[in-house]
């Protein structure tokens, strides 16, 4: 894996001359994204048992779910109904098996504290699916390109060496530019820093063995995918969902 690649290093200067043009106007920024907080609050995960099956019949295949506030489910009642949910679902009936699910996910984590706090919660069980839901909070808390692929590289590595057969999952990073309760100019900033991320894993995944990752959609429906203006509502994780699959059925050789 090239992790000095000539577009890493040119991310990470555009990153830095972009921090330092903002610099100034920081303070306002900051107060801007505590009042977009505030008047979003804070959704509760979803609730239930952090594990299900999906589909029928015998022989499940095995899904892990581990990542952020997606993953955990905010936005959702449960999460048959959130993100692992639906994803094992959609992806029942692409293999035309069950597939047995468990998610581990917590509101607020980049890359690296899912590394800290969430790895060590792992099942001691192979899976023969894991998808990875990351990327809104390395681009809220403004990870570097640098720090973003450096982490990414360490998680992915972590769960391929627990799982040297499993097919692994990678969900896009946040489309910023569509939540309505991100205002400018701190959403223009934010967006700008998604789509390098974006780019930036679509890079260094290339060249991993079963990793695919699903890039940022040109086509979105956003009508009810909503459910506080940042977080998907359960109508659109199930979108959200379906839409992976059939990016994931185009371009992975069941």
């Amino acid at each position: 894996m090239n992790n000095g690649s000539k577009n890493l290093s040119r991310w990470q200067r555009k990153f830095f001359a972009a921090s330092a043009v903002a610099l100034p106007v920081a303070p306002f920024l900051f107060l801007q994204g505590q009042i977009t907080r505030w008047k979003v609050g804070v959704l509760p995960d979803a609730a239930g048992d952090k594990f299900g099956v999906a589909g029928t019949g015998d022989d499940p295949a095995k899904l892990f779910v581990i990542g952020e506030s997606t993953v955990a489910g905010l936005g959702a009642r449960d999460h048959e109904r959130a993100f692992a949910g639906q994803f094992a679902k959609y992806l029942s009936e692409q293999i035309n098996r069950p597939v047995a699910w468990k998610v581990i996910g917590k509101n607020g984590v980049t890359a690296r504290r899912t590394i800290e706090l969430l790895v060590p919660q792992v099942p001691d069980e192979r899976f023969d699916y894991i998808l990875v839901g990351l990327g809104g909070n390395d681009v809220m808390k403004l990870s570097s390109p640098k720090k973003w692929r450096a982490d990414m590289i360490e998680l992915l590595g972590i769960l391929r060496e627990k799982n040297p057969d499993a097919v692994i999952f990678l969900s896009n990073c946040p489309m910023i530019k569509y939540s309505p309760a991100i205002p400018h100019p701190i959403k223009f900033m934010l967006w700008e820093l998604s789509k390098m991320h974006d780019a930036n894993i679509k890079e260094f995944t290339l060249e991993m063995d079963r990793v695919f990752y699903y890039p940022q959609p040109t086509d979105i429906h956003l009508e009810g995918f909503f459910a506080d203006g940042i977080h998907p509502s359960e109508q659109g994780y199930a979108d959200w969902a379906e839409a992976m699959m059939r990016y994931f059925s185009a371009t992975y050789k069941w």
